[in-house]
């Protein structure tokens, strides 16, 4: 799991590129399980941390025809999950940002 956390986009992608060269990073569908494993998320992503109103994306890369490497974008679930004093986010974002870090440790241990 890697989150773009508002500035390592750039290098994030060009980094995963090096470690999959004949891949080209493929954004998951709403209905990928990763979004219902536990919780259900039927929009996709939560946006938990709001800069600049685009929309939240999550990206895979497959390995044999599984997901190994899931990231996300314009979301920044993680910052749910420090210190409330940190970011400031509503209750309602933070328990959000649990649910979805629920649904991705559920679907790793699952698939």
């Amino acid at each position: 799991y890697a989150d773009d956390d508002y500035g390592m986009d750039k290098s994030f992608r060009r980094e995963i590129e090096k470690v999959f060269p004949d891949q080209k990073m493929q954004e998951l569908p709403f209905d990928h399980k990763i979004y219902s494993s536990h919780f259900s998320f039927p929009n996709g992503l939560p946006k938990i941390h709001e800069h600049d109103g685009k929309p939240p994306q999550g990206f895979g890369y497959y390995l044999n025809g599984r997901l190994c490497v899931y990231y996300t974008y314009e979301t920044n679930i993680s910052d749910g999950w420090a210190n409330p004093r940190e970011h400031e986010d509503p209750p309602e974002k933070r328990e959000e940002s649990f649910k979805m870090g629920t649904n991705i440790i559920v679907y790793v241990l699952n698939n």
